[in-house]
């Protein structure tokens, strides 16, 4: 059976083929990238993840559906909770523009896989015009550009999510090399939205480090490499051993 809508975030799936959110995970944490895969650890769906989904579901045409599989939110008196209220008026602004909605107008949750340095990838495409682009829906806090606490600058909401990674990875899985576009809507009381054209060389430059981090991705997920801990995130500390006493001035004070 091939990856479906049914099965595409199925735990052989995920094993079989990489994502750019596994990716993604991998680059943070592949101990954590790790646990996610053998089933030994849950993000569960986060509200953020939720009000996402609510939004893509709508333009996929699934949204009943979506409803009746994430019963959480609803109210006890089954009105929806403020934050999918919400998700509705963003629906509602959107809708109303004629250039969102023609980026978004493409085929939807259009699923593929490919070979990148010959390991497998599957894709899920929210709006793809055939030949001529692919459209990634996002629902964001806002446009502001955020802090990245690692490379010490702040940074696009783009680069800063990873959004570089899934445009090239999308880009070589598709095959065509077709301008990739972000239809951004924010979670703002009034939402701002723009369909915004991700530069070539971005996606070509965050090409350049998947094929250089994807085999040794590959080779954690094959048993071959130790997944490392990066110490710091939910999982790490979750999971954390102690295995010495430290000296305060090993402690962080920045």
């Amino acid at each position: 059976m091939g990856v479906n809508r049914y099965n595409y975030f199925s735990q052989n799936n995920n094993r079989k083929y990489c994502g750019s959110s596994q990716f993604k995970q991998f680059l943070k944490c592949p101990a954590k990238a790790m646990a996610i895969l053998n089933g030994e650890w849950d993000e569960g769906d986060s509200v953020a993840l939720l009000v996402g989904s609510y939004v893509d579901s709508w333009f996929e045409g699934t949204l009943d559906e979506f409803k009746v599989q994430h019963p959480q939110i609803f109210k006890k008196d089954g009105t929806l909770k403020a934050e999918y209220v919400h998700a509705e008026k963003i629906i509602e602004r959107i809708s109303r523009d004629e250039l969102f909605m023609k980026y978004m107008s493409g085929r939807k949750q259009v699923i593929k896989t490919g070979l990148i340095e010959g390991v497998p990838f599957k894709i899920k495409i929210d709006s793809y015009h055939k030949g001529k682009a692919i459209v990634d829906l996002k629902v964001i806090r806002d446009f502001k550009p955020i802090y990245n606490e690692e490379k010490g600058v702040r940074e696009s909401f783009i680069t800063y999510w990873g959004y570089d990674y899934q445009g090239a990875i999308y880009q070589a899985v598709e095959g065509e090399k077709l301008p990739f576009y972000i239809a951004a809507v924010t979670k703002e009381e009034n939402p701002d939205f723009e369909v915004i054209k991700v530069p070539q060389i971005w996606i070509d430059n965050a090409m350049q480090e998947i094929r250089n981090e994807i085999p040794v991705i590959a080779a954690i997920k094959r048993g071959e490499i130790e997944a490392e801990r990066c110490g710091k995130c939910d999982y790490c500390r979750a999971t954390k051993k102690l295995t010495r006493v430290i000296s305060a001035d090993e402690l962080e004070f920045d």
